[in-house]
C-alpha cells in the first residue's frame, strides 16, 4: 500500500447551514444536528460537549435577541476539529464571551453559566459581525482515539 490508510488519514472537510426557528424548539433540534453530523462522519470531535457548547448558544441566540426571525446554525468538519457557529439577527457582541468580565457566576441564579462553559470547554471561540447581525461560533479539537495495548 503507497499510502496511509484509510482510518489513518483526516476526516474530509464538510460544513451545513440550517436555519432554526427563534424560539426554544431550535435547541433540541441543533442538538441533534450537531450530534448527527459529527457521529455520521466518525469526526472524532467529542459529540457530548459540541452538544453542550451549541445548545448553549442556540438557547442565547434565542432569549438575547428580538423578533422572530430564524437563526442559523453553522456546522464546519475540518480535519483538525470542528467549528460550530449560531447566526443571529441582533449585532450586538454577546456579554463576557471572550473577555470575562463579570467573574464567577451566582450559584443561586439560573442563568450565567452558558458562556463560562463555551470560554471553559472549547479550544477556542468568539464572534464576529455579519450582514444581518452577527455570529457567535466555538471550535472544539479532534479528540485522538485511545491507545489500547496488545
Amino acid at each position: 500500500m503507497n499510502g496511509p490508510a484509510l482510518q489513518d488519514r483526516p476526516p474530509a472537510s464538510a460544513s451545513w447551514r440550517i436555519a432554526l426557528p427563534h424560539s426554544a424548539a431550535a435547541v433540541p433540534v441543533a442538538r441533534a444536528l450537531v450530534r448527527t453530523a459529527l457521529a455520521e462522519l466518525e469526526h472524532g470531535a467529542d459529540c457530548d460537549t459540541a452538544e453542550l457548547l451549541t445548545a448553549e448558544l442556540v438557547a442565547n441566540a434565542v432569549e438575547h435577541t428580538a423578533g422572530d426571525t430564524p437563526i442559523e446554525l453553522v456546522v464546519e468538519l475540518l480535519p483538525t476539529g470542528c467549528q460550530v457557529e449560531v447566526h443571529d439577527p441582533d449585532p450586538a457582541p454577546p456579554g463576557h464571551l471572550t473577555h470575562p468580565d463579570a467573574g464567577e457566576p451566582d450559584p443561586w441564579q439560573e442563568h450565567g453559566r452558558g458562556l463560562l462553559l463555551i470560554r471553559a470547554l472549547s479550544s477556542s471561540c468568539g464572534h464576529r459581525p455579519t450582514e444581518t447581525g452577527k455570529a457567535v461560533w466555538f471550535r472544539l479539537p479532534v479528540v485522538p482515539p485511545q491507545w489500547h495495548p496488545a
